[in-house]
């Protein structure tokens, strides 16, 4: 009997401990979505900056830091000239506080979002065409590959720090902070390389790539480009068997000791004028175009660059 009363004491207490807990839930809901305009509205309140390559993505992070959020739509080791973006980053470019590309025609697999980004009133900046682009040569084409000069890139820093400084509500002292402290990491690198090549005699100074990428660094520090694998701007092309023939004559008449080809793309060509050359000739792999992901060897501009210069010295030193 005394357990069939505190049964049904039990039972009548259940309804109370249900609507308390509905109660409880409800009010938990309602916090929450109380709480999910405020966190919207942040979030859509941070700058965004797109910017297309990696390389430039690197450039243009180092001088926002914190004061606003970057996306690079180039992953690492990908081709500059043939990466493609999904519909939700296209979607994303549209909302961008400011749109960063290289221009010149190196991005040719996004060109059509940054047009139509462009047509819609979105904020852009095309760097390489505030540099002082070089045209390839024999040619009225500009050579998008300004980064290979770190003069130019000193440049390209100033241009694109003035343009965040344009932006409303981006964090100005944080920007100009990043921006001298950049500067100066760009200066150290220009004075590291130029010692670096000091090194090499004047008949060393000579490049064979696989498609042009060192106009500008050629200019900048002295080096004769005898020629490229692929006579091109842009690696979508592809070489005749009478380029390569031409290319193999000049290389054994330059005396040339290495061929540079870029760590993204195969070498193959590379290695086949190498073979047609007839003289002992080692390919070696450069990062040209794109950074690696961390730990790759080449995750920053400046260890690209410092990475590269080694390879250069080291490739046309060896007998």
């Amino acid at each position: 009997m005394r357990l069939f009363r505190r049964r049904a004491a039990v039972l009548r207490r259940e309804p109370h401990r249900t609507k308390l807990l509905t109660a409880v839930v409800a009010g938990c809901a309602l916090a929450v979505l109380a709480l999910l305009p405020a966190c919207s509205n942040a979030d859509s309140d941070r700058l965004e900056i797109v910017v297309t390559t990696n390389i430039l993505g690197d450039i243009t992070q180092s001088l926002v830091g914190d004061a606003a959020s970057v996306m690079v739509l180039m992953p690492a080791g990908a081709d500059p000239h043939q990466f493609a973006i999904s519909a939700q980053q296209a979607a994303r470019i549209e909302h961008a506080a400011l749109l960063v590309h290289n221009g010149l025609g190196l991005e040719e697999g996004v060109q059509r979002h940054v047009s139509a980004a462009e047509q819609s009133g979105v904020a852009t900046l095309s760097v390489g065409e505030r540099v002082d682009p070089l045209n390839y040569r024999a040619t009225d084409r500009p050579d998008p590959h300004f980064w290979t000069d770190p003069a130019r890139v000193r440049r390209a820093v100033e241009v694109l720090s003035a343009r965040l400084l344009e932006l409303d509500g981006i964090d100005a002292n944080a920007v100009r902070a990043n921006t001298d402290r950049y500067l100066a990491e760009v200066a150290t690198l220009d004075a590291w390389m130029t010692d670096r090549f000091a090194a090499l005699p004047a008949e060393s100074r000579r490049l064979v790539t696989n498609h042009h990428v060192f106009g500008y660094l050629a200019q900048r520090f002295g080096f004769e480009v005898i020629g490229a694998v692929i006579p091109s701007g842009t690696a979508l092309a592809s070489p005749s068997a009478s380029d390569l023939a031409d290319l193999a004559t000049a290389v054994r008449t330059a005396g040339v000791r290495a061929i540079f080809a870029d760590s993204s793309q195969p070498d193959r060509l590379a290695r086949v004028l190498a073979t047609q050359a007839g003289v002992n000739v080692q390919v070696v792999a450069l990062h040209t175009e794109s950074l690696t992901a961390p730990g790759g060897g080449a995750a920053t501009y400046l260890e690209m660059m410092r990475a590269n210069t080694d390879a250069i010295v080291s490739g046309l030193t060896k007998p």
